[in-house]
């Protein structure tokens, strides 16, 4: 009975936040009627296995891909050994994949005109030559990122050719292995404070203060800078001691408070139209 009645708690947060969330970010009855009603049905179907077992699920890695067409697709870094496609835990490049991923491509293209995929993606390498299609990239706990010559010379291809990386999921000393790694991708580069005042917390949402306690602690936002000038394209931002994609994995959930949610949501269609626009 009572796990019947946590199950019945757990499907009831799930549709308040979808619905929440989606009013908060502008959408309207219908999409948020659909929306509901889809958080429904997935939590029927998967038994809201995530809540009570006070340890992340094992997880499936499908690499799938989802092939260039013009439409924007949601790319996920990969780095270290290669996987089996299952595992009791997932890598730390694959945290909060793919649920995160699929939820903030839904919520791009229900508040922006960003054509996206919904529920496909892709895992790509650092010297994939498909890296080149896509313009933004996203890699998880950089603080055990590792490179290959070969990825490094690929990565930092990208990077100058005009594409644009975001770096989630990290603390404490994971820092100083992001730092470490980067000036291996581009050696003259410096990693530089941002406040508030920069365009990419204006380029669709207005994020007017940067004060705000992250997944880990204090939150801290860094960028690296074409020809390392303030003035020209960001490159590469950095999230210290903040997990937006914990925050869009469980945005369905009621695990996470629905206004945490919305704001990591907002940083990440403000990176995304920055990018896109730049």
């Amino acid at each position: 009975m009572l796990s019947a009645w946590r199950s019945g708690l757990a499907i009831a947060c799930l549709v308040a936040a979808t619905s929440v969330a989606l009013l908060a970010l502008g959408a309207d009855l219908s999409t948020v009627a659909s929306a509901k009603a889809e958080a429904v049905a997935e939590a029927a179907q998967d038994g809201m296995r995530r809540f009570g077992g006070g340890r992340r699920a094992a997880v499936a890695i499908d690499p799938g891909k989802a092939d260039y067409d013009g439409r924007f697709s949601f790319v996920r870094l990969r780095y270290g050994p290669t996987f089996d496609g299952y595992s009791r835990r997932e890598p730390p490049w694959a945290h909060d994949y793919p649920r995160a991923d699929f939820h903030f491509l839904k919520i791009l293209s229900e508040i922006t005109f960003v054509r996206t995929f919904i529920d496909e993606g892709n895992i790509l390498t650092l010297d994939d030559p498909d890296l080149s299609l896509f313009p933004i990239a996203y890699m998880s706990e950089p603080g055990f990122w590792t490179l290959s010559e070969e990825e490094m010379a690929g990565f930092r291809a990208y990077l100058q050719k005009g594409g644009f990386v975001i770096f989630d999921d990290f603390r404490d000393n994971h820092r100083a292995n992001l730092v470490a790694q980067m000036r291996r991708v581009l050696p003259d580069a410096r990693w530089v404070p941002l406040d508030p005042a920069h365009p990419v917390f204006h380029s669709f949402f207005e994020i007017n203060s940067l004060d705000i306690m992250g997944y880990y602690g204090p939150a801290e936002w860094t960028g690296i800078f074409e020809d390392n000038d303030p003035a020209k394209r960001l490159m590469a931002i950095a999230n210290y001691n903040h997990d937006l994609g914990e925050m869009w994995e469980f945005s369905d959930t009621g695990y996470l408070p629905v206004d945490l949610s919305n704001e990591a949501y907002k940083f990440g269609v403000n990176y995304v139209v920055y990018a896109m626009t730049h």
